[in-house]
């Protein structure tokens, strides 16, 4: 290959933005982190091993908390194929998250039949951002990083413990693009 052409082709990968999603290979994994569930126990998230994670931020005064329960169908649907979700309560977006751990947990099952995995409430952005955060948005793939903006974002983590999309909090949790990233790191049924 010519110089003129490796240089045409440095110069292009250059420019080029990695795909959303992409891998880094310094990014630490999620599953490397241990978290408080809402009963106040620990969970070491390495134990998700070999299974895919949605992780979500959530509130219970929210617009967005009538997600809690396509979250749920989500769970019904896919937990046993593998599937982990994990709901992580906030109280940083307008206050919306003001309950103790037990009427978050009162709320939910009450409310919207919530069985899947509920944790202690935790800051998803600012100076006190909780270590899980830290990784999901400062340490990820372009594309995905970035401050999350309001509840409900959901972050979707790989068998391996990497986060490969991130979906915004108007993207409804049965959303046939999140279903469909859902499937693919599913074993076929």
């Amino acid at each position: 290959m010519s110089f003129a052409a490796l240089a045409a082709a440095a110069f292009l990968l250059a420019g080029s933005e990695p795909q959303a999603g992409a891998e880094e290979p310094t990014s630490p994994a999620v599953i490397d982190h241990t978290v408080t569930t809402l009963e106040g126990d620990s969970l070491d998230l390495s134990t998700f091993r070999g299974r895919p994670l949605l992780i979500v931020n959530t509130a219970s005064k929210c617009g967005y908390t009538p997600q809690y329960a396509g979250l749920q169908r989500l769970h019904e649907r896919y937990s046993g194929r593998g599937l982990v979700i994990l709901g992580f309560p906030s109280n940083d977006f307008g206050g919306q998250e003001p309950g103790t751990a037990v009427e978050i947990g009162e709320f939910c099952r009450k409310n919207y039949g919530v069985s899947f995995q509920m944790m202690a409430k935790v800051h998803a952005k600012g100076p006190d951002i909780a270590p899980i955060y830290r990784t999901l948005t400062e340490q990820t793939a372009e594309g995905i990083r970035g401050e999350i903006k309001w509840n409900f974002t959901k972050f979707l983590v790989d068998a391996d413990g990497h986060v490969v999309a991130r979906f915004g909090s108007s993207v409804e949790p049965e959303d046939p693009a999140l279903t469909a990233a859902i499937e693919k790191l599913l074993p076929k049924a």
